[in-house]
């Protein structure tokens, strides 16, 4: 990963590109947002306070690449996501999730994110801690108990100079190393380990909302006693299993809070889907039914976006400078249909073009985790090998466009329809009727004889996902 010290516009753009075909304004303009978030987090003054993030509405199909765009950027950026959809949130009052709910799982996955690389700071300690256990499973340590022996001259012999401890501790050294080995990895041992605690809790009287569900639940949590429950793995199961405790032991949750809190306020991303289903018609007459519980739910939206505090069984966060990218395909409702206060929260508008057969080759082919690619490890996961003719990608393109063309356009997941009705008799048939070692070639013949019947076929019902 690319040092974000030195992560400029472009090479936030080239990194895109590897995963993403396409749609090159999008990219700069998230690239940029990403970019000033650095350049704030650098300002000297007290204008820092005062920079706010650009946010983002992006305005495209089904399938075009707004939530890959936004997932990938939080990658690039090693920063906290989470991906709503707005359609999920009800008006305070009605039920459903609130939208505060969104801010609470972005801290989650903060915590997350700051717990692994505390983690991965105290592997080598919590290794030994691990390994100290599964030897004590293995040899309990001894007192020395064994009488001195003398002989008539009153030296003590060479053999028993050394005593029970220390010949248990010698003998512990010799199976350390086994263990780090995994020489003994499928010997079985009996480990204590920490009993999962129970999650749910009943409410008793009147409701209560989700915040105060959520605190309540973690303060009895905390005050029941931990559980532990006596397991028999074997020792590599035991490593995975101890390694999460004794690691969790090693952390100061405290400290991993507050820098969970810092990280998710200053670098977290919100990606709110489908937030033209909370717009209201632009057609006249409307205004009435579901368009009020529409606008309720912009209206509770509008805070959290503008900044407010929110609280988390964390601690409270500010949501002043998180960054926000809004998406819909706003075929029925445009953007202006929105209230004029939520639109003024994302002044950076990008429109998302739709896919064309070319980029639909180019989705096949050229991204590291091309479906094209995932097919071949899968398939290579049983030693069969699987190839694809040029002409034969281009066939699959020009086949999944039609068929967007001719029903509805899905965008690029059209692509996982067809190409698992393509591959689906080679994946049967592994490894019975085509045996290890063996190779697929994957031709612009095959490509048709088994999709062109379909493409002709206006019933493409199964397309429909």
């Amino acid at each position: 990963m690319i040092d974000q010290k030195f992560l400029t516009p472009r090479q936030i753009v080239a990194e895109l590109d590897k995963y993403i075909i396409g749609q090159n304004e999008a990219k700069k303009n998230v690239a940029i947002a990403l970019r000033n978030r650095w350049r704030r987090m650098h300002v000297k003054s007290d204008m820092q306070r005062e920079i706010v993030p650009n946010n983002i509405l992006m305005i495209g199909a089904t399938g075009v690449g707004k939530t890959e765009i936004a997932r990938r950027l939080a990658k690039i950026a090693d920063a906290p996501f989470t991906k709503v959809e707005a359609s999920k949130f009800t008006e305070v009052g009605y039920v459903g999730r609130d939208v505060e709910s969104m801010v609470r799982d972005l801290v989650e996955q903060s915590v997350k994110l700051v717990k692994q690389t505390k983690k991965a700071e105290v592997k080598v300690k919590a290794e030994q801690a691990v390994e100290d256990i599964i030897l004590d499973a293995l040899i309990p340590p001894v007192r020395n108990s064994r009488p001195s022996v003398t002989q008539p001259n009153g030296e003590i012999e060479e053999a028993e100079k050394m005593t029970d401890a220390e010949l248990n501790e010698r003998t512990r050294e010799r199976f350390r190393e086994k263990i780090r080995s995994g020489e003994i990895d499928d010997r079985k041992i009996e480990i204590s380990i920490q009993a999962p605690q129970a999650n749910g809790l009943g409410m008793v009287g009147g409701g209560m909302d989700e915040a105060s569900m959520i605190n309540l639940q973690d303060m009895l949590q905390n005050m029941l006693p931990k559980r532990s429950k006596k397991r028999k793995v074997t020792i590599e199961e035991a490593k995975k299993l101890l390694l999460e405790e004794e690691s969790s032991k090693l952390i100061d949750m405290d400290e991993v809070k507050d820098e969970a809190i810092k990280k998710a306020e200053n670098t977290g991303m919100i990606f709110i889907d489908e937030v033209d289903k909370i717009a209201g018609s632009s057609k006249k007459g409307g205004g009435s039914g579901p368009d009020v519980s529409r606008e309720g739910v912009q209206r509770d939206l509008l805070p959290i976006v503008e900044g407010s505090a929110v609280n988390t069984k964390y601690g409270v966060i500010n949501t002043d400078h998180i960054l926000f990218i809004a998406a819909g395909a706003f075929h029925v409702a445009k953007p202006s249909d929105l209230i004029p206060e939520l639109q003024g929260r994302f002044p950076i508008r990008v429109e998302l073009n739709s896919l064309t057969q070319e980029h639909f080759y180019q989705i096949l082919k050229e991204p590291k985790n091309a479906l094209t690619k995932q097919y071949m490890a899968l398939i290579g996961s049983e030693d069969v090998s699987l190839e694809y003719t040029d002409e034969a990608l281009q066939e699959i393109a020009r086949i999944a466009f039609h068929i967007n063309e001719e029903v509805e356009n899905i965008g690029a997941r059209r692509l996982h329809t067809v190409m698992s009705r393509l591959l689906n008799d080679i994946l049967f048939d592994i490894p019975e009727q085509i045996p290890p070692n063996a190779k697929v070639v994957v031709t612009k013949e095959m490509v048709q004889e088994r999709l062109n019947g379909l493409v002709q076929n206006k019933d493409l019902s199964e397309f429909i996902l």
